[in-house]
């Protein structure tokens, strides 16, 4: 296998990761889990970064034959998905996991709604989704597989591409909404508890 294919591969599996675990977060009910999941999540979205502007750094110091200029085309696609990574993402990412630490004290600690909903916000997880589809759409294309290239195939395919996506963006805000209709409904619910049932209420949520 070429150098570029290897370094393509890897760019490609690491954005893919982070998308799986971006999509699993929301479900998770443990704040210490959660937050342990966003410490993942961190850390592959850095490596995804640093290795994306690895490629495209030695691309733009290479010549156009050069393995690396090859790689470095490939990842275009995925450049701006990237950048909202880098902008939006990363700066939720460091606020989830400093709220998921006010919570994490005990390893049985439920996960409020409230930081459910964080984690599910859409520019969490579809960037990271959105990046992990652009690298592996440049795999294909690196490996002679012209998915875009073509008479009569770039507009569909482009066309098909933005309908997923825009399918994948509704599901994580109809998600996040969901889940933060929940959290805005816990304080009312609390307060309408019957005085007689609110020791019982208070164990079961703080029960370790």
């Amino acid at each position: 296998m070429d150098s570029h294919l290897t370094v393509l591969l890897t760019v490609a599996a690491v954005w893919l990761a982070a998308g799986v675990v971006a999509e699993g977060m929301p479900r998770l009910h443990r704040a210490r889990t959660l937050r342990r999941r966003v410490h993942w999540l961190f850390g592959l979205t850095l490596t995804g970064l640093g290795l994306t502007g690895a490629v495209l750094m030695a691309g733009l110091q290479s010549p156009g034959a050069a393995p690396a200029d090859r790689a470095a085309a490939a990842l275009a696609l995925a450049t701006g998905p990237a950048l909202l990574v880098a902008v939006c993402t990363l700066r939720r990412l460091r606020r989830l996991s400093a709220g998921a630490g006010a919570f994490a004290s005990a390893p049985r600690t439920p996960a409020p709604h409230g930081l459910r909903a964080a984690a599910a916000h859409p520019l969490i997880g579809l960037p990271l989704q959105v990046t992990g589809v652009a690298t592996v759409v440049g795999v294909l294309s690196a490996n002679g597989f012209g998915v875009l290239d073509g008479p009569g195939i770039t507009g569909p395919a482009i066309t098909v591409a933005v309908l997923a996506m825009t399918a994948v963006a509704v599901r994580h805000a109809l998600r996040h909404n969901r889940l933060a209709e929940r959290a805005l409904s816990e304080p009312a619910a609390a307060l309408r508890e019957p005085a007689g049932d609110l020791p019982r209420t208070t164990a079961g949520a703080l029960h370790v």
